[in-house]
């Protein structure tokens, strides 16, 4: 008698289990995030602010003024220069991370290794856990075109769970849900304070310049980061022929036995991937590929790495 397969290896690669997003964890420690900018908010946590006052971080020495506080004298710049000198300290400031998660019919595809929905979750939880490990907020909107979750950034888990939880899941959120990336990116623009991290995790597909204005609003005050993601066949075309293909519940036909439909197909993704470099460029955001076949966590270690060293864009074919 054959074994019946459990359903988490029934369903591989197709949808994700909660405890597999929680177990990305280990892996997320890999994970740069850093800020490259100033960060401006106000509470306790891991990263440093603007702002002076005592704190865990060294910033620099000045002239002793009357009220300061003995107890920061420096005393070997006293001794060196002659004249009194106390030490002034950055404080350390927690950040708020926004995860955009789309979940979309465009996003229920893929022809290797997984969907990219179930890329897009991995991708999330591994963010997610990096900035909760760095002691930031987590929050997000996770989204597809019939409901969304959204959650406020809240500390140590509290605010990524429920997002992990609803990318896992398929019971219905308690709203509605948006139609297009630009629609939900618009929403959250609309809460995002700054001093943020923002990460727009999606494939993008309906994406257009002309509405791009809530990608400069998001930006303005916050550090932005592109998540792009797409399955190898978006990019170079299979071999001519007939193919059945199914987004979500849509089912068709893809044509590519001409040479003409072949080289038209590439050409929507290519566009597609420059107009995000573009805007990349244009909002100093960050910009990162992720195909459904790459493994997930060392490849967006690797292509994080580079925001540091100021790249705007990284991936591969």
């Amino acid at each position: 008698m054959t074994p019946r397969p459990d359903r988490a290896s029934a369903n591989a690669g197709i949808c994700v289990d909660l405890r597999e997003l929680i177990a990305l964890r280990e892996q997320a420690r890999r994970l740069d995030l850093a800020p490259r900018g100033r960060v401006l908010a106000t509470r306790s946590g891991g990263h440093l602010s603007r702002f002076r006052g005592r704190g865990m971080e060294f910033d620099e020495s000045r002239v002793y003024q009357a009220g300061d506080d003995p107890r920061n004298m420096d005393w070997r710049v006293t001794a060196r220069a002659g004249t009194p000198h106390v030490k002034l300290f950055r404080e350390e400031r927690e950040r708020p991370v926004w995860l955009l998660v789309d979940q979309g019919p465009s996003m229920r595809f893929g022809t290797r290794v997984a969907f990219k929905s179930v890329v897009a979750a991995q991708a999330a939880a591994l963010l997610g856990w990096a900035a909760v490990d760095r002691g930031d907020r987590v929050g997000g909107l996770v989204f597809d075109e019939t409901r969304h979750l959204e959650r406020r950034p809240a500390a140590r888990g509290a605010g990524l769970l429920p997002l992990l939880d609803r990318l896992s899941s398929a019971r219905p959120a308690e709203t509605g849900g948006y139609g297009a990336v630009a629609e939900a990116g618009e929403h959250l623009a609309r809460l995002v304070r700054p001093g943020s991290l923002v990460a727009l995790i999606s494939d993008f597909e309906r994406l257009r310049l002309e509405r791009s204005g809530w990608l400069a609003q998001l930006a303005a005050g916050s550090e932005l980061l592109l998540i792009l993601i797409h399955d190898g066949m978006e990019s170079q075309a299979p071999p001519p022929g007939r193919y059945p293909v199914a987004m979500g519940e849509r089912q068709t036909i893809l044509d590519l036995t001409s040479q003409g439909a072949r080289v038209a197909y590439e050409r929507l993704f290519r566009r597609r991937w420059e107009t995000l470099q573009r805007l990349a460029r244009r909002d100093r955001a960050h910009l990162v590929r992720l195909a459904t076949h790459e493994p997930v966590g060392s490849t967006l270690a690797l292509r994080l790495g580079a925001r540091t060293r100021g790249s705007v864009s990284q991936g591969a074919s």
